[in-house]
């Protein structure tokens, strides 16, 4: 099972930061505006279901060997529903009306939560691997 949790944990880790520094910002340097901002609203969707599955299975597989990090990952989940099913149609509500103050609220502290779920991560990460 600790094999299972480390790789879990590992995907999590690689390809929420893989998403948030190499495919948005790949996007929004390769594409126009006008076509990158749909392109990055139709993904993120499917980015935030990736991040909830990928830290719900790893809190399932770390909760006998490390309930901290266990707790860890659940929080990563938890809050992973709340900037799916709440932040980001706030987000796109902003992008529509063209409240470009609200967006830049609302889009800190998407990119907050992203830095916090790497954070969080990484410390299961090292714990699991039993780096100290």
């Amino acid at each position: 099972m600790l094999v299972f949790a480390l790789l879990t944990t590992a995907l999590l880790f690689g390809g929420t930061v893989l998403y948030s520094f190499g495919f948005a910002a790949f996007v929004f340097t390769a594409l126009p505006a006008e076509t990158a901002g749909p392109l990055i609203r139709r993904a993120f969707p499917h980015f935030y279901t990736f991040v909830l599955a990928t830290s719900v299975l790893a809190a399932l597989a770390t909760v006998s060997r490390d309930p901290l990090s266990s707790a860890l990952l659940g929080a990563v989940a938890v809050t992973t529903i709340f900037a799916r099913q709440i932040l980001m149609p706030a987000i796109n509500r902003a992008t529509d009306r063209g409240d470009k103050s609200r967006f830049k609220v609302l889009h800190t502290a998407s990119v907050l939560i992203t830095l916090a779920h790497i954070a969080a991560v990484a410390v299961v990460l090292v714990r699991l691997a039993g780096v100290s």
